[in-house]
């Protein structure tokens, strides 16, 4: 699908769909954790220490987070979708977000050096990050959720240009 602020004439690559149920797992467990964190005063209120507390505050605060956490969830497929990223002659080019979109372009001659990093949840589904990093430390370049042996292509692929364009400087 394209996007208003997508470049004419491109069309993006986009990132393994595995990258939902990674993605699920992870800010899943962590949804868990912090509806927990957030059942504290709850569960101390229903058991005596704090009487003192409203049951209304005590009820509110964890039905909050999880609300929150569930609609998280519930955007991942979307945002995923949205991920995706284009080689051209002498940039890359890599597009995100729903709400706000940004295309993010990397040139060739910019790249330092290319780290490709594997979690546990990711090595488990095959999947790999890969971190361009640009001479701006600002550049958060980041393309999650590759194949394996897509994100090595690319981190050689992008070394390879980047060393090319640095020669002809």
């Amino acid at each position: 699908m394209r996007e208003p602020i997508d470049p004419v004439g491109l069309d993006f690559e986009r990132v393994s769909p595995k990258l939902v149920t990674v993605r699920l797992i992870e800010r899943g467990l962590g949804a868990l954790v912090l509806t927990t964190v957030a059942s504290l005063p709850l569960v101390l209120h229903l058991t005596g220490p704090w009487h003192g507390l409203p049951a209304w505050l005590a009820w509110s605060l964890p039905l909050a987070v999880l609300l929150a956490m569930i609609w998280r969830l519930v955007l991942i497929p979307r945002q995923v979708r949205a991920i995706g990223y284009a080689e051209r002659d002498d940039d890359l080019l890599i597009r995100g977000g729903i709400f706000f979109q940004r295309v993010m372009v990397v040139p060739y001659g910019r790249m330092q050096y290319v780290d490709v990093s594997v979690g546990p949840v990711e090595r488990a589904f095959g999947l790999s990050s890969v971190k361009m990093h640009t001479a701006s430390a600002s550049t958060n370049a980041v393309l999650e959720g590759l194949p394996a042996a897509e994100a090595a292509r690319l981190r050689e692929q992008l070394s390879a240009r980047g060393e090319a364009k640095l020669a002809g400087l």
